[in-house]
Order: C-alpha cells, then sequence, then structure tokens
C-alpha cells in the first residue's frame, strides 16, 4: 500500500465522521428532547388520601340498590365467585347468601384473619357497599385479596343481587 491508498482510507474515514456528526447536529435542531415543558399531565389517586373518601359518604347506598339491576349483580359476582359461593356452602371464603342481616365475620367454618371481627356488626346493604368499594380500607388487615369494585353502580347491582338470594 502506499502512501496515496492510506489517505483516501483516513479522509474517507474522517469524511464519514463529519457527516455523521452533521445529522447528529440537526437531528438535535429538529428533534428538540431537553425540554423542560411538560407535554401532558396523568392524574393519579393519591394513596391514602382521606379527602378522595368524602364523596363517598355522600352516596344514597339505599337509592342505588333500588335501582339496581339483579341480572347485571349477577354478572358482575362472577368476579366474587372464584372465592365465594352462594349455595350455603364455603369456598376460598365464606358463602355469602343470606349475607345481609347477618354478623360479619359469623360463617362457621369460615377461615377469617379477625379484621372483620374487629369492624363488628351486621353487614347491611351500606356496609356491603363501603366493604366491596375497598375491603381493605374497610377492614384493614383483612386476608380479602379483592381490589374492589370501584363502579358504584356495579357494587349496588351485586347488594341487589344478594338480597335477591334471600336468607
Amino acid at each position: 500500500m502506499n502512501t496515496m491508498v492510506i489517505t483516501k482510507y483516513v479522509g474517507a474515514i474522517c469524511g464519514s465522521l463529519l457527516v455523521f456528526l452533521l445529522i447528529v447536529a440537526a437531528s438535535e435542531l429538529i428533534f428538540d428532547t431537553h425540554s423542560e415543558e411538560v407535554a401532558f399531565i396523568i392524574e393519579t389517586p393519591e394513596a391514602g388520601g382521606g379527602e378522595d373518601d368524602a364523596p363517598a359518604e355522600d352516596v344514597d347506598v339505599a337509592a342505588l340498590v333500588a335501582e339496581a339491576d339483579v341480572d347485571k349483580g349477577a354478572t358482575v359476582f362472577k368476579k366474587c365467585a372464584a372465592c365465594h359461593k352462594v349455595d350455603g356452602t364455603n369456598g376460598v371464603g365464606p358463602h355469602l347468601d343470606g349475607v345481609i342481616g347477618r354478623d360479619k365475620g359469623s360463617v362457621a367454618d369460615a377461615k377469617y384473619s379477625g379484621a372483620l371481627q374487629q369492624v363488628g356488626g351486621a353487614w347491611d346493604p351500606d356496609a356491603l357497599f363501603h366493604f366491596l368499594e375497598n375491603p381493605k380500607g374497610f377492614a384493614p388487615g383483612t386476608s380479602m385479596s379483592f381490589a374492589g369494585l370501584p363502579k358504584a353502580e356495579d357494587r349496588a347491582n351485586v347488594i341487589a343481587y344478594l338480597e335477591s338470594l334471600g336468607n
């Protein structure tokens, strides 16, 4: 190899690097990725915020349950049917037939974590409504792993379905 060929190769490499640097500089002018401006904001609920619980208190549970659809409740109840039965036998969780009016944590042979006994009282539509929204928030320490039903209409439909089963 003579000196002229080596010079051509070095020139080609330096020229390629120069073209690459020009492309990078041009793309930085076109696409500004160092901007401090926020393109959009995603609002997320704050964890443990007491302010978000206040609107739930204003809901008229009796009116929602009175207007609820039992058939839609049976459909939504399929989420619950993975652990709960309505035929009088216990599954992973206690059976839910006759749950309205029954004391919390009182089904024989059901494995409770003790959290429902600490809450105490009987299951009424209002208590079920708030429990179905956030089981762990209603009874801290409960072993129920269900995240809850966020829609008030779904909770009312499930309660109407459970009421239709009778005692």
